[in-house]
């Protein structure tokens, strides 16, 4: 796609280079979706590659990943042994049904920004707790969960110079057991609902994405049923209709795989 409105490129190389960001500025990271359609409202690219973050940052508290890190990195990078949820990687990528190409270009923060119910990298922030750093453009920071961050399709709570610099996932959550369900109205169409459960001790953290306007995060007993219950007890507005799903099909399929997720997290225990 030809940017024909814009005028310029920056390439920043550190905090202060980003100070003078507005709203006629484009913050490119890898840039698959802002390549992809026209951005009338945009005069200038600000390039965040320049910025040099590191994609991965492996410490005792868990894993930092870098907004700049590309989808292909995430998933293949090597991991502590006893992080078993970094299974949720790959599946949470497959999701998202874009190609190995789409992997190597786009990334992390860039699919979390654009705060989409299908957003690949938003189930997995709902899934493992994670915590987003925002860098505000008056120069303060910002920590908040991803429940915080999209607020309804295709908002967040970003204002214009704002920036996302990384996202922590801490190491208790990437050491339990996960597993994931979603749902389509065609075996390779886009998600209609998506749910993830986590065993926690006696409980299962639950994430739905997808189906719901922004992500839902809920902590339940670790039983399929009261888990199922809590799924179902999601509030009708808080589900949408458009071409991949109506809201009432979501709300129904959502606290089947809800249940489906729990019987696999307790081995079928009632």
């Amino acid at each position: 796609m030809d940017l024909h409105t814009i005028e310029s490129v920056m390439i920043p190389r550190d905090r202060a280079d980003l100070s003078g960001l507005g709203e006629h500025d484009g913050v490119l990271a890898g840039g698959t979706w802002l390549m992809s359609q026209p951005q009338p409202g945009l005069r200038r690219l600000v390039d965040l590659a320049g910025m040099r973050w590191p994609d991965l940052v492996v410490d005792g508290d868990g894993l930092q990943v870098g907004a700049t890190c590309s989808i292909e990195r995430l998933i293949n990078a090597s991991y502590p042994p006893e992080w078993e949820a970094v299974n949720l990687f790959g599946q949470c990528a497959r999701a998202l049904l874009a190609s190995f190409k789409i992997w190597r270009t786009a990334t992390v923060g860039g699919n979390i920004c654009l705060g989409l119910p299908a957003g690949a990298m938003i189930s997995l922030c709902a899934a493992l707790d994670a915590e987003l750093l925002i860098w505000r453009r008056d120069g303060t920071d910002e920590r908040c969960a991803i429940t915080e961050f999209v607020t309804d399709i295709n908002v967040t709570i970003l204002r214009p110079g704002d920036v996302l610099r990384a996202i922590t996932f801490p190491s208790r959550p990437l050491s339990q057991p996960t597993a994931l369900r979603k749902i389509a109205y065609s075996a390779l169409g886009r998600s209609g609902a998506l749910v993830t459960g986590r065993l926690d001790g006696a409980d299962i953290v639950l994430g739905v994405t997808a189906g719901t306007r922004r992500p839902v995060v809920l902590r339940v007993p670790a039983e399929p049923e009261r888990v199922r219950e809590a799924a179902a007890a999601i509030p009708f507005a808080q589900f949408h209709t458009d071409a991949h799903g109506t809201a009432a099909w979501r709300r129904a399929v959502t606290a089947q795989l809800a249940r489906e997720v729990a019987e696999e997290l307790t081995g079928g225990r009632p």
